[in-house]
């Protein structure tokens, strides 16, 4: 009876807000506005209930079951399935609460849009999406919500398709995802071919036996190319490096998806996967490594990118890219645990942060220039408590949930002994630093400081009017954007205290993750020893370096935006050679415009003369018809109306096929 109210529930999570979506979508004329919203709140609020129900309900049970056959073929089956365990339960918890808060603070946000029921539509089909991916059995329905949140994200971040610069960005981003996608389709691929199946149990069974196996005519390890294929899907997902470039751009979507985005699906997606595939990750030392050198270089060098960025959005943006490297230097050191529970911390203080900026946004009349904005503080006092109590989290400030999370992957780094260890030690403890300083760079340049709003009329794109009439105040927001900001700053500052121990310091993901060799549990045992008193572990984080390196970010960026910002050409000076590196993004984008882009044009261009138009249109279409007009000439010549010509070609065609007989003979 249990099994089957958890089927049940697990069915209400996933399909009520694909009935949103559809009503929202199909039926939004015809509904309106109110009842399009309704109808897409309740579909995810009935998931955020579900998902509540099956945890309390889950207990230490695992739920595995197929719930349909799709077909069969040389014996591999094709099913949808739900696997539920504590690590699908909290990421549907996580994602559905999320989504709910967003879908709220859409009401006032989109509320002039005239796209208002396409975009509940498209949002409510997100995270039907994330869900049907986190909450798979198989690889089949896993690579199905890989996809389509991947579809969704092109369809959110090109959401105002008359703007050149959204059609770029879905555009990059879609790019960029299918190069990562294609790595995980290999990963996949590998799989099936080598243990004929898509069943995440069976695979999981024979992961031995496919550590001790290679590739045939490579002699490469077979579990390693298997597990760095998978994660090359993950990093085009969770845009670490060199995949991240979609990212940023993605903020040309409205903010209301920034913050789905970047807090709790899509770019969570890639966590995720790694963490449920920790019984392959453990067998691959060399995959780990792989994992861990690219998630430090995400971590650190996106940071740097924050620092020199004046959208108020953008700055977030690459915050998101900096924490989603902490993240995956917690799965690179095998502390699964604390990558999930940063993920989960990250998800309420991030969403906080995104909807924030544009709730500011709003109360600038969608100005996201920072350089415009100055003393809001007053003005916007909700928006300004909730900013701030988020920027805390994000630099881990003591007894903020970030805080426990993010002390906790730096604890895991420090204890493991897996090659690059040591490197990543160094980007995550100065990436302390650099986070704590854009975090209070855009606090104080938003809230603090002289008002720098009605000063200038910009004019965005075609159409728009941006930034305030000179004369007129910011307001604070409507209750519908406000209130998300309420609720999503109460977990950002408790969700780390109350679920710290549980999570890292008893075993309550059980059989969800799995840590193989003693250098890997010593790492888990590291972190598990001070999750025991969240009391004691947030007082002896005052002692603490990254504390410390905090406090010095905010302090660097109080002297040079509020204190002496007169001394801020002079460190611009100083740093003369590395800002025009920073402000171009490393190049990366330089670097796929002029090499990536340009190869591809030059192949398709080769492709398109001596493939389309001279072998298929040329050889190919035009050939067969002149093949046809030359045949139909010479026959012609024939068609006189003389008996005796007939008669002589039937007879020439006798002896041609008798001719052909007897040789063929």
């Amino acid at each position: 009876m249990m099994d089957m109210d958890l089927k049940t529930l697990s069915l209400y999570v996933v399909l009520a807000p694909l009935v949103g979506a559809i009503a929202a979508g199909f039926f939004g004329k015809k509904i309106g506005r109110a009842g399009a919203h309704c109808i897409a709140i309740a579909g995810v609020l009935v998931s955020f209930v579900a998902s509540v129900m099956i945890y309390q309900d889950l207990g230490e049970k695992t739920f595995n079951e197929t719930l349909y056959v799709w077909m069969q073929a040389g014996g591999v089956k094709f099913e949808v399935g739900f696997l539920i365990d504590r690590l699908t339960v909290l990421m549907m918890m996580v994602v559905s609460f999320v989504s709910l808060m967003v879908h709220l603070y859409t009401i006032g946000y989109m509320s002039d849009d005239p796209g208002y029921q396409r975009f509940f539509s498209y949002i409510s089909l997100f995270t039907f999406s994330m869900l049907m991916l986190v909450m798979s059995n198989n690889f089949l329905q896993l690579f199905f919500g890989w996809e389509a949140v991947g579809l969704v994200s092109y369809l959110l971040i090109g959401f105002w398709y008359q703007r050149p610069t959204a059609i770029y960005a879905n555009l990059k981003a879609f790019l960029a995802n299918r190069v990562g996608d294609f790595g995980f389709l290999l990963g996949i691929a590998l799989i099936v071919a080598n243990t004929g199946s898509l069943d995440y149990k069976a695979v999981f069974g024979q992961a031995e036996a496919l550590s001790s196996a290679t590739m045939a005519g490579t002699g490469w390890p077979l579990l390693t190319a298997i597990c760095i294929c998978l994660f090359v899907g993950a990093m085009g997902k969770s845009a670490q490096v060199p995949l991240h470039v979609w990212l940023p751009d993605s903020m040309e979507g409205p903010t209301p998806i920034s913050a789905l985005i970047h807090a709790a699906t899509m770019v969570t997606a890639g966590i995720f996967m790694v963490a449920r595939m920790s019984p392959l990750f453990e067998l691959s030392e060399t995959a780990l490594a792989f994992v861990l050198f690219i998630g430090a270089t995400t971590a650190l060098f996106m940071g740097f990118l924050g620092i020199v960025q004046n959208d108020i959005k953008r700055v977030v943006a690459y915050s998101t890219l900096s924490q989603l490297g902490y993240m995956t230097v917690a799965l690179g050191v095998s502390a699964y645990s604390a990558a999930i529970f940063h993920l989960m911390t990250h998800a309420f203080f991030k969403a906080l942060l995104f909807l924030g900026a544009g709730s500011v946004i709003m109360g600038l009349h969608h100005d996201q220039d920072m350089r415009n904005m100055g003393g809001l503080w007053k003005y916007m006092p909700i928006t300004w408590l909730t900013s701030l109590i988020g920027s805390l989290a994000l630099i881990g400030t003591p007894f903020f949930s970030g805080f426990y999370s993010k002390d906790s992957i730096i604890e895991a780094v420090h204890a493991s002994t897996i090659p690059g260890a040591g490197y990543a030690l160094f980007c995550v403890l100065v990436g302390v630093f650099v986070t704590a300083f854009y975090s209070f760079r855009m606090y104080f340049l938003v809230f603090h400081g002289k008002e720098r709003f009605g000063q200038s009329h910009e004019h965005g794109h075609v159409g728009e009017h941006h930034g305030l009439p000179p004369g007129q105040k910011p307001h604070e927001s409507p209750w519908v954007v406000t209130l998300p900001l309420i609720l999503l700053a109460v977990p950002s500052v408790l969700i780390g205290y109350f679920t710290i121990e549980p999570l890292l310091a008893g075993d309550w993901f059980g059989g969800a993750i799995h840590i193989m060799g003693e250098s890997h549990a010593a790492v888990v045992r590291e972190i598990a020893e001070p999750s025991h008193n969240a009391l004691n572990m947030a007082l002896h984080g005052f002692k603490s370096a990254p504390f410390w390196l905090a406090l010095s970010g905010v302090a660097a960026a109080f002297m040079l935006y509020l204190g002496k910002p007169e001394w801020l050409a002079a460190v611009r000076q100083k740093f003369s050679r590395i800002y025009p590196i920073l402000e171009n993004k490393y190049y990366f984008d330089r670097f796929n415009e002029v090499v990536l882009a340009a190869g591809a044009r030059l192949i398709g261009r080769n492709l398109w003369h001596k493939g389309d138009q001279a072998l298929i249109d040329g050889a190919g279409v035009s050939g067969a018809s002149l093949v046809v007009t030359l045949f139909s000439r010479i026959a012609g010549r024939f068609q006189t109306g003389y008996v005796y010509q007939y008669a002589f070609v039937m007879i020439a065609g006798v002896f041609f096929l008798l001719t052909c007989w007897v040789f063929l003979n």
